[in-house]
C-alpha cells in the first residue's frame, strides 16, 4: 500500500510539473553517455531505473551506471538519498562503492545517472538456477546466510538499511569455503528505521528458506534450520533474531 499511494502521489506530481513517465531506457550497447562512457550492456532494471555496464572510454575501466526515471527521482530527491547512503556505508564490504553523479539527456529529458564501480559475480537468483535441484544444501545455504547477515549487521550498526532484500538483489561474487556478496538497488521506504531493519532480518530469513528450496523441502529440513525459519512466522523470527547481531551469534554457535 505504502508504494501504491507513493506512486499516486509522484502521477499527481508529474502531471503538476508536466514531467514525461518513462518505462525503460533501452540503451543499446556502444551508445555514449555523458560524452565518456560507453554502453556495454543492460545488467537489470527496477522500480527506480536500470543498471547498465559500462566502460570509461578514457581510462578503459568498467563501472556501473544507474540511470533513475525522472518519475522516481523527483527534483533529484531519490539519486541523491542513494548516492548518501552509498557513500555513507562505503566501509561495509558488502556495498557498491560510489563514485559520481552525471546527467544525461533522454527524450530531451534531464536524466540522472549515478556511477559506481562495477562488481564481478552473478545474481544469487541466477547461481541457484545452476544448482542441482535449484537450491543449496543445508550446510551451504547455512554458509550464505552467514555472509548476508554479517555484511548487513555492519549496514544495521550504522543505524541504515536495505529494505528490499531478494535473491535479484544479492550478487555473488566468489565462493568456496564461504560467500563473497554485494548487494544492491536499496529502497527508501518511508517507515521507522527500526521497522526497516526488521523487515531485512525478515527478508534474509525468507532467502535462507528459498534458497533450501521453500515449502516443497521445509518438512525434512533439520530442527537446527526449522529454529531459524520458524516457519516464517514473522513475530516468532524477531523474538529469536530481534537484530542482525543476535543471528549472526546464532550462527557462528550453534549445533550443527
Amino acid at each position: 500500500m505504502i508504494q501504491v499511494a507513493s506512486f499516486l502521489e509522484e502521477i499527481i506530481k508529474m502531471a503538476k510539473n508536466n514531467i514525461n513517465y518513462i518505462e525503460s531506457f533501452d540503451l543499446n550497447p556502444g551508445r555514449i553517455i555523458a560524452n565518456k562512457y560507453e554502453i556495454i550492456e543492460k545488467l537489470g532494471g527496477g522500480w527506480e531505473g536500470e543498471v547498465y555496464k559500462i566502460i570509461e572510454r578514457d581510462m578503459g575501466i568498467i563501472r556501473a551506471a544507474k540511470l533513475f526515471y525522472p518519475q522516481r527521482n523527483l527534483r533529484d530527491k531519490t539519486a541523491r538519498l542513494y548516492a548518501k547512503k552509498l557513500h555513507l556505508l562505503r566501509h561495509c564490504p558488502i556495498i557498491i562503492q560510489y563514485h559520481n553523479r552525471e546527467k544525461i539527456s533522454f527524450r530531451k529529458l534531464p536524466i540522472t545517472v549515478l556511477i559506481s564501480e562495477y562488481v564481478e559475480g552473478e545474481k544469487l537468483s541466477d547461481f541457484l538456477c545452476r544448482q542441482k535441484g535449484k537450491r543449496l544444501q543445508a550446510f551451504q545455504a547455512i554458509h550464505l546466510l552467514h555472509a548476508l547477515t554479517t555484511g548487513m549487521e555492519q549496514i544495521h550498526s550504522a543505524r541504515e538499511y536495505h529494505g528490499d532484500l531478494h535473491t535479484d538483489n544479492i550478487i555473488i561474487n566468489r565462493y568456496g569455503l564461504g560467500f563473497d556478496l554485494k548487494v544492491i538497488d536499496f529502497y527508501h521506504w518511508t517507515a521507522s528505521k527500526r521497522e526497516n531493519m526488521q523487515n531485512d532480518i525478515l527478508d534474509m530469513i525468507r532467502i535462507f528458506y528459498d534458497v533450501l528450496g521453500g515449502a516443497k523441502y521445509y518438512p525434512n529440513q533439520p530442527d537446527n534450520i526449522k529454529y531459524i525459519c520458524c516457519g516464517l512466522k514473522k513475530g516468532l523470527i524477531l523474538k529469536k533474531f530481534p537484530s542482525t547481531a543476535r543471528l549472526r551469534e546464532y550462527l557462528e554457535t550453534m549445533i550443527w
